[in-house]
């Protein structure tokens, strides 16, 4: 995405004065320009709203509205926490707080669903059904992730390793053996761990599979991986909204679920014995 900024510098020369005000604006405050409306950033730098609209073609667009989405897809990838605050700080409506939040929840699990490939779903179904070894990676707020999975397939497989680690030498310790036959999911979301894309690109080239939990075609970790399946996590400030790919996830394991449902009856009967003996659970006491 770094190419969308220096497309606009490249072309800076060629423009004219409207555009020019308009290039250096985004530039320097696309993490701003990212949420603005054609009227409200031509404000913003002194041009008429006609002038706005007409930019993105200099630049091989085909209108205003996917400038915005490739500019949002660059934020999401560049900005660090505090920016993240700064521009969440507009967006947000301070007295209703608890509701935008929801709402916005609610619509990232809308548009995932609108946008998920059933497919390329099912294919992974069947590759992770089909492993030898199931290896989970997920660090810092993928992390929560990473362990709802691992904690639900260790109830299911019996070959299942959680890798979330602060050093960078461990996790490829703990990926070392991973090779063809095995299954290695990769967690990942903006601003996206290096770790976990460096780690995945090892086990691919040991012929393990690689399968991606990430945001979008463009994530470092799905240029990497034989599989992806993509949730949306838009920021909505300096949190990672993790709804969506909870969501998927947990369609994952109750698809694998139904596929294994004897095996997980037979487990979960032991299971209760066990939690029973050892009182795991509060007992509701008449």
């Amino acid at each position: 995405m770094d190419n969308l900024i220096n497309l606009m510098k490249e072309k800076y020369p060629t423009f004219s004065k409207g555009h020019k005000a308009i290039a250096s604006y985004i530039i320097n405050h696309y993490d701003k320009a990212a949420f603005m409306t054609a009227a409200q950033l031509g404000k913003e730098v002194g041009v008429s709203e006609s002038t706005v609209v007409r930019f993105p073609l200099e630049l091989g667009f085909d209108g205003y509205p996917e400038l915005q989405k490739k500019l949002k897809e660059l934020i999401k990838s560049k900005l660090t926490s505090v920016q993240r605050l700064e521009v969440s700080s507009s967006r947000i409506d301070r007295e209703n707080v608890l509701k935008s939040v929801l709402h916005s929840d609610m619509n990232k699990i809308k548009m995932t669903l609108e946008e998920i490939d059933e497919e390329n779903f099912n294919i992974i179904v069947e590759e992770i059904l089909n492993a030898k070894h199931i290896y989970i990676l997920g660090v810092r707020s993928s992390a929560s992730l990473a362990s709802f999975l691992g904690f639900y397939f260790n109830l299911i497989f019996e070959n299942v390793r959680l890798v979330h680690t602060t050093s960078v030498s461990e996790m490829f310790e703990q990926v070392l053996n991973a090779r063809e036959g095995d299954v290695v999911i990769g967690i990942s979301f903006p601003r996206y761990s290096r770790r976990t894309t460096k780690a995945m690109q090892f086990v691919r080239r040991q012929g393990a599979t690689a399968i991606a939990i990430t945001d979008n075609p463009n994530s470092p970790l799905a240029k990497c991986a034989n599989y992806s399946i993509f949730a949306r996590s838009d920021m909505n400030s300096f949190v990672d909204s993790l709804v969506a790919p909870l969501s998927i996830i947990n369609a994952l394991i109750v698809a694998i679920g139904l596929r294994k449902k004897q095996q997980i009856q037979d487990t979960f009967e032991k299971l209760e014995r066990i939690w029973d003996e050892y009182q795991v659970y509060e007992k509701d006491e008449e």
